[in-house]
């Protein structure tokens, strides 16, 4: 879909986007400027919470970059439920069928040239679309191979992402591919927020008069970043600069090269913002900034963030000049000192966080819990913790009814893999066997509503028997509407894993709930990596409770398991209802998605009066309902009395001992709704 810029709110009015401001653009505009000046950074990810204005200033920015043919800048939206055929383009089946002609029909991607390709909620995107976008980025051009059709197109744009990181986090592999990334918050501070509502209620009220007061701001930031575009390949990236921007991405770890590349041309096009004529340390520090933060997230439950003692030490403080004139003159712009003194510009500032113009926030640096992880295999992710990597122990082994005890986990394994029986329709994804618009052609059909891509061949076979009727004697094949067949796929798709969670005193002795929650970790990195939703309901005392609303943010379920206390009774029947009462709203919010239940109890049910006869009713309740369950069993010790396995069997579910949750731990394992 194209947008036209003309009734955006303009750029310059978003709080931290006024360049004339003491201190500059903030982060997320400044990154947006950025990566339109040099469009081959690689594009911009802008992750925040809802109501910052992440898609406010992203539709603003077409009207600040230099016109066109004489016209703005063209701002086309990719929506999350865009197939391959309409990013990329394919084969014009209207001229195809009437005319006998093989023409291309250009994509998304195609129309976004020397504009802006916007892709909100990112995350929530195909990952195979994402990794064809985020390609034509890097490239500027885009390459169409299929339905015996082969162009080359060019695809220069500015690309944009914007992303909710509570509603599912990107892939550290995609993340990396994005150039340039920063993280975004609404302002704490009463006077900004209220700042933002007068300008917001004053453009909706009239947004011409609205529009002439920023009017002149918009004027110059458009010179600006005209004439810095100009100058960028101007711009001297001398050896010693580059050398610099190495040494800070060898500090930092990062792999590969690729934020090398990003750094060098993210200092360059900001030294042409700048107006100087070759790249000094401030534009190196502002380049680590914003391309390092999200290559340090390699696990899902790592947090984005840099260092900034360590990012100091990297950028050195000596001068970038091979050659220095033995009494230079001083340089504002070289000086990285956060206090230079008055009368000296002292740039974009990064070091104290907000500087009272916008809403985007540098978050606290946090490097969370690192878990070390290396591909296996399709799908799956061989996790290992170290010495430095596993969580302490917060229990000491006593119980309180009251508050609970907290324990802390291990570091997670691979964890074994289980699908739900049968052959779904839901998304994309990588858990169980589904129809989705990816994966191995299995069949044909006639296209229902959504289209698909073309199966040539059945399309010929089904008018074929049609031809004689139709007066054909020679020549091409007659072909019409109804002889169109469209691929079957057979792939896999994503499901909802709902944990229901045993958090009563049974469980909470140290080790043992160390290892339920391990167990858990692991299971969740598992659902990660497979694309799933998640949610978790937990049981203790005398009630259950809705921890965690399914999402597709394992990062906060995992936030939520870590923080999660045990000690009380064991209301297994609450526990039970409560899940049934979750997959019954989700089959009406998401019908799509197969759901798979995971119990994680010993089995015990203790709390109120009739406890075991209400758990049985609840169980088969469940089980009436068809879901695909599994119940991890914890019971542990040298007499045990099986009360996991029969809650298994009263589910009609599989039945996993917790230390055999593990990849490794067997080779097989009980199958019932579920297959292992």
């Amino acid at each position: 879909m194209t947008t036209a810029p003309r009734s955006a709110f303009p750029f310059s009015a978003v709080l931290g986007a006024d360049m004339d401001a003491p201190g500059g653009l903030d982060p997320m505009a400044l990154a947006l400027v950025l990566t339109s000046i040099t469009p081959e950074v690689g594009g911009v990810l802008v992750r925040g919470e809802k109501g910052t204005a992440k898609s406010t200033i992203v539709r603003a920015l077409a009207a600040v970059l230099p016109p066109v043919d004489g016209q703005h800048a063209r701002l086309v939206e990719l929506p999350i439920g865009a197939t391959e055929d309409r990013v990329l383009g394919s084969i014009d089946l209207e001229s195809a069928l009437s005319e006998g002609r093989a023409e291309y029909q250009p994509g998304l991607l195609v129309k976004a040239h020397r504009g802006i390709l916007y892709v909100d909620e990112v995350n929530l995107l195909h990952d195979h679309l994402v990794d064809v976008l985020l390609d034509a980025a890097a490239m500027g051009r885009v390459t169409v191979e299929r339905d015996g059709v082969s162009v080359e197109r060019d695809a220069r744009f500015v690309l944009v992402g914007t992303m909710n990181p509570e509603e599912g986090e990107l892939r550290p592999q995609l993340l990396d591919r994005f150039g340039l990334t920063v993280e975004v918050a609404a302002p704490r501070d009463p006077a900004l927020r209220a700042q933002v509502v007068r300008r917001r209620m004053a453009h909706d009220a009239d947004p011409d008069a609205f529009a002439a007061t920023y009017a002149d701001a918009e004027a110059a930031l458009q010179s600006r970043i005209a004439a810095a575009r100009k100058r960028v390949g101007e711009v001297l990236l001398a050896d010693t600069a580059l050398l610099r921007i190495a040494e800070v991405c060898a500090a930092f770890e990062v792999d590969g090269l690729r934020a090398d590349i990003v750094m060098a041309r993210t200092a360059s096009a900001h030294a042409a913002w700048s107006g100087r004529e070759s790249v000094v340390l401030e534009d190196i520090e502002v380049a680590a900034r914003l391309a390092l933060p999200h290559r340090r997230r390699r696990n899902p439950f790592d947090s984005p963030g840099l260092d900034d003692d360590l990012l100091r030490e990297a950028l050195g403080d000596d001068d970038l000049d091979p050659d220095p004139d033995p009494d230079p003159d001083p340089d504002p712009h070289d000086d990285l000192d956060p206090d230079p003194g008055p009368g000296q510009d002292q740039g974009t500032s990064y070091d104290d966080g907000p500087t009272g113009q916008g809403p985007y926030d540098v978050p606290p640096n946090d490097t969370g819990t690192s878990y070390d992880s290396a591909p296996t295999g399709e799908g799956s992710y061989d996790v290992r913790g170290s010495a430095d990597t596993e969580a302490t122990s917060l229990a000491d082994g006593t119980t309180d009814a009251t508050t609970g005890t907290t324990t802390g986990t291990t570091a997670p394994y691979r964890a074994r893999l289980f699908t739900v029986r049968g052959t779904g329709a839901g998304t994309a994804g990588r858990r169980s066997r589904a129809r989705t618009e990816t994966g191995r052609r299995v069949g044909a059909e006639r296209p229902t509503g959504g289209g698909g891509a073309l199966h040539l061949v059945e399309t010929i076979r089904a008018a074929v028997p049609h031809q004689h009727g139709r007066g054909r004697r020679a020549g091409r094949l007659l072909l019409e509407a109804e002889d169109v067949r469209v691929a079957v796929r057979e792939g896999r798709e994503s499901n909802l894993v709902l944990f229901c969670v045993d958090a009563s005193g049974s469980m909470a002795a140290r080790k043992r709930m160390e290892q339920v929650k391990t167990a858990v970790l692991s299971l969740l990195l598992d659902a990660y990596q497979r694309r799933d939703k998640v949610g978790l309901v937990t049981f203790r005392g005398d009630r259950a409770d809705l921890t965690l609303p399914p999402t597709s943010s394992v990062d906060v379920a995992a936030t939520r398991l870590e923080d999660l206390p045990a000690g009380g009774r064991t209301p297994l029947a609450e526990g039970l209802l409560e899940a049934a009462k979750v997959l019954a709203l989700e089959r009406i919010r998401d019908p799509r998605r197969r759901p798979l239940l995971v119990v994680v109890t010993d089995g015990r049910a203790t709390s109120g009066a009739d406890a075991i006869a209400r758990s049985r009713a609840a169980a088969a309740g469940l089980a009436a309902t068809g879901v695909a369950a599994v119940v991890v069993d914890c019971e542990g010790g040298p007499l045990r009395m099986g009360l996991a396995r029969a809650l298994a069997d009263q589910l009609g579910a599989g039945h996993v001992p917790v230390g055999d949750v593990s990849a490794d731990a067997l080779t097989t394992v009980a199958r019932g709704g579920l297959c292992a």
